[in-house]
Order: C-alpha cells, then structure tokens, then sequence
C-alpha cells in the first residue's frame, strides 16, 4: 500500500478512533483512488484528469460503449449508457500534422504492434522499420486502429507528451493505460478473453496479435 493512500486512510478513521475493519480499509482504498489525480503536470498547464476505476474490473458493461477524443483539451473519454465511464490524458497531432475530427468506427486492435515509417512522411525519411518490442520502436503495447491506414491511438514511451499536442496525427496513450483500454474494448467489442489471454499477449513483446472486433466501437473526435 502505497505511503499516502496509508495516510489518508489515517485521516479518514483518526489516530485514537476505534480500528476500521477490512472492509472499511477498502472502501477507504477506493475513495483515495477515486480522487487521485493522473500524472498532468498541473505547472505547465496540462489539464489534470480524475483517475477512476481500472477498466479492466469492468468487464462487459450494459449498453453501448462508444469514445470521445477532445483535441481542445487533449482528453480521451470512454462512454457507457449512462455518460463517462473513465477520461485519459492523450497526446493529440501538432499543428502541423493535426489530428483529423469526424466519426470513427474501430474495428481492428494490434497487440505488440512493428512500424513501419510512413513512406511519404518527411519527418519519417531517415527512420527504419522497427518490429515488435524493439528498442526505437514508437508503438508501444497496442494500436487502435479508427481511420485506418494512418491514424490510431496507440502506447507510446514519450508520456512526457501526453496533454500536448505533439504527435503526428495518432492519440498517445501511457502504456499501461492504452492495454487496459484496448483489453475493455475487445471485452465490449464481441472479443472478449479471459485474464490468461491478455498477461500472455503482453509478455510475447516479439510477437504481433491482431483482433477483429464483431461488434465495432465508435469514437468521434472533435475539437
């Protein structure tokens, strides 16, 4: 248990009170997590994002399930019957190399994904393919393909990034939070696996997975 959850815990039941059963601890545990803020960094103006409950103890959830990236506010929200589910922190495209806008249907998620620099892309001319796992390699842990051939959302190990807009066209995600939100996808997209399948997935780095979703999700990108 980390040092400040321990504290807040602390604060909630007193030093003198009466010894908070299990139950409480948890319940206690959940309410700190709840209100942790993600890794913005609040100096530089990045906007600071409530973390919530992994998506991953979710599972199938009732209702549609659809996406909504902000480039205004550099946000990915995942949306369930009854509005926000979870908000993340992306990078968005540069000026130069924007993000496009529009309604997007996601169909196709790659697990370890290579790259292959684009070949008519100016800023990829002195870059080399880069298979999965690879050191150098941009794509980390998953691509979320919505316009495809080009633009998906995908890990990246630039998290520095994250809250600017500083990418070439894709959303960035942390690494950890771009499996946790490609694994609920495929669990509300007709894909759904047991926990097994994911941990094996993640830690064969050399080798490529690609899932089709039956039941494809929306994202709609907007500024």
């Amino acid at each position: 248990m980390r040092i400040g959850k321990f504290v807040a815990m602390i604060a909630t039941f007193g030093v003198l009170g009466a010894i908070p059963t299990r139950a409480q601890l948890v319940d206690s545990a959940k309410s700190v997590q709840d209100t942790t803020p993600t890794k913005a960094d609040s100096a530089s103006g990045k906007k600071e994002v409530p973390a919530k409950a992994d998506l991953r103890a979710m599972g199938t959830v009732d209702g549609p399930v659809s996406l909504k990236a902000d480039l205004s506010s550099r946000t990915l929200t995942v949306l369930g019957s009854n509005g926000a589910i979870k908000t993340f922190n992306v990078a968005v495209g540069s000026p130069n190399y924007p993000t496009p806008t529009g309604t997007y249907t996601i169909r196709k998620i790659v697990w370890n994904p290579a790259w292959v620099p684009p070949p008519d892309a100016k800023w990829a001319k002195k870059e080399t393919a880069k298979g999965p796992g690879e050191p150098g390699n941009p794509m980390k842990v998953a691509k979320i393909f919505f316009k495809e051939p080009d633009y998906y959302i995908h890990g990246t190990g630039q998290i520095n990034s994250l809250g600017e807009a500083e990418s070439h066209g894709c959303l960035r995600m942390h690494p950890d939070e771009v499996a946790e939100l490609a694994q609920f996808l495929m669990q509300n997209g007709g894909q759904a696996q047991e926990e097994g399948w994911f941990s094996r997935v993640i830690h064969m780095r050399a080798k490529t997975h690609t899932v089709i979703l039956s039941q494809p999700i929306t994202l709609v990108v907007s500024r």
